[in-house]
């Protein structure tokens, strides 16, 4: 009588979300380099080779959680693109859905600041460099198209304004925390408020 093969059992997806989001966590508390397997397993609660069960190596974690996040930016980011807004609704849209983003996704956020440079120099890592071109030209267009149309002044820099803009919203996830105060809209509402309108009363 042939032997039966035993069933292969494949880890439970929720399980694996678990894991990547503990991982994310110590990545963006430790750095990249100073984490350790082991380390990423301890905080999960299981040891270093039960880990490996699920992930090959680290790398292939926080691949999977940068790659995971910017997936799910560029979905939210294209959605509001091809709505066809105005350059000011679109770039109110954008930072909205970059603070939804934050939201969810703040540990990943935290990692993609700290180690994106050092990362995007290894041909695994290329869609690093290639979501950041793309980032962009997609905030610059947004502003050009928006002094072309007469929404912004004439007078703007327009790289400077970029940069202003994407720091003042990225930056937000070293202090955010989801289930705080505010939500992600009306942060983001804030925000817009001082960007777009100024905090100084016309006299």
């Amino acid at each position: 009588m042939p032997n039966k093969k035993k069933p292969q059992v494949t880890p439970a997806p929720e399980r694996r979300r678990e894991l990547l989001d503990t991982a994310a966590e110590v990545f963006a508390a430790q750095g990249y380099n100073a984490t350790t397997v082991r380390r990423i397993a301890d905080a999960a609660g299981m040891l270093a080779g039960s880990l490996y069960y699920h992930f090959d190596s680290k790398e292939s974690m926080i691949d999977e959680i940068l790659s995971t996040f910017l997936a799910e930016l560029w979905e939210g980011y294209d959605a509001v693109l091809a709505a066809g807004l105005g350059p000011r609704e679109t770039i109110e849209a954008l930072v909205t859905e970059s603070f939804r983003e934050i939201d969810r996704h703040r540990a990943a956020v935290a990692i993609y600041q700290q180690e994106s440079k050092h990362l995007a120099t290894q041909p695994r890592f290329q869609y690093l460099v290639d979501s950041q071109q793309k980032f962009e030209k997609v905030w610059l267009g947004t502003l050009e198209r928006g002094v072309a149309d007469q929404a912004f002044r004439a007078d703007l820099d327009i790289r400077l304004t970029y940069r202003f803009v994407r720091d003042t919203v990225w930056v937000a996830a070293s202090w955010y925390r989801p289930g705080g105060q505010h939500s992600p809209e009306e942060i983001a509402r804030q925000y817009l408020s001082m960007v777009l309108d100024g905090i100084a009363l016309d006299i």
